[in-house]
C-alpha cells in the first residue's frame, strides 16, 4: 500500500513539475523572505549542513548561496522537479531523489537544519507523517533546527489537486513533541502567480541536547 502511494505521489509531481514552468506553480517564490529570516535567526554557522524537504525547483537555494551558506542538500520526490534547479547550480548542492515518508540514506544526525516549506501537509495518513516524522528525528542532531512552514487552518484544504491537512504553531509542536523547542512562529499570506491568496503558518525548532 505504501510503495503504492510512493509510486503515484512521485508520478503526480513529476507530471506537475513536466506540464508547468517553476514560476507557473502555487508555491512559487522570487525569493523566500520569511524561510531566510528564520534560517538566519537560527544563527547557524555558513557551513552548516542544511536539508531542503520537497525542494523542487525552489529559488531558496539561491538565496542560500548568495547569503553564503555552503553545505545545501536539496531533496525531493520528483527527479524533474530537481531537475530545473539542477541546471541552475550544478555541482554547487548535492541533489537526492528521495521519498521523504520512506527511510532515508543519509547519516543519523548530521542535519543541522531541516527546511519544509509546504510538504508535511501534503500527508494525510498516520503511516506518511510518521514516515515523516521517524526520518526527521533520525538526521537532526541534538541543538540542531527544523523550520516547517504548511497551509494554516485559515488556508484551502487542496493544492495541486491533493487533499492537504492545515497546521497552526501549536499543531506542529504537538506533532513534533517534547524534544522540540518552538522558537519562532509566523502567520502571514503568500501570494500565488496567479494571484490568489494563501495564507501560512511557518515555525522555527530547536531540537533539545
Amino acid at each position: 500500500m505504501v510503495a503504492k502511494r510512493s509510486d503515484s505521489t512521485k508520478e503526480h509531481w513529476q507530471s506537475v513539475y513536466s506540464s508547468k514552468s517553476a514560476q507557473e506553480v502555487g508555491w512559487f517564490q522570487a525569493h523566500h523572505e520569511v524561510s531566510m529570516e528564520f534560517i538566519n535567526n537560527s544563527k547557524i554557522v555558513k557551513d552548516a549542513r542544511i536539508l531542503d524537504v520537497g525542494s523542487g525547483a525552489t529559488t531558496l537555494l539561491d538565496d542560500l548561496l548568495k547569503e553564503g551558506y555552503s553545505n545545501i542538500v536539496a531533496m525531493d520526490i520528483s527527479a524533474s522537479a530537481l531537475a530545473v534547479s539542477k541546471q541552475r547550480l550544478a555541482d554547487l548542492i548535492v541533489w537526492e531523489v528521495a521519498d521523504i515518508t520512506h527511510p532515508l540514506e543519509i547519516e543519523e544526525n548530521s542535519i543541522d537544519l531541516w527546511h519544509d516549506r509546504a510538504v508535511l501537509h501534503f500527508f494525510t495518513s498516520k503511516i506518511e507523517k510518521q514516515g515523516y516524522l521517524d526520518n526527521l528525528k533520525m538526521v537532526v542532531r541534538g541543538g540542531g533546527f527544523v523550520i516547517i512552514e504548511t497551509f494554516s487552518p485559515e488556508g484551502a484544504s487542496q493544492c495541486s489537486g491533493l487533499d492537504l491537512e492545515q497546521y497552526d504553531e501549536e499543531m506542529l509542536e504537538q506533532f513534533l513533541g517534547l524534544e522540540f523547542e518552538l522558537i519562532q512562529f509566523k502567520r502571514h499570506v503568500h501570494s500565488t502567480p496567479s494571484g490568489g491568496e494563501r495564507p501560512y503558518v511557518s515555525t522555527l525548532f530547536k531540537r533539545r541536547e
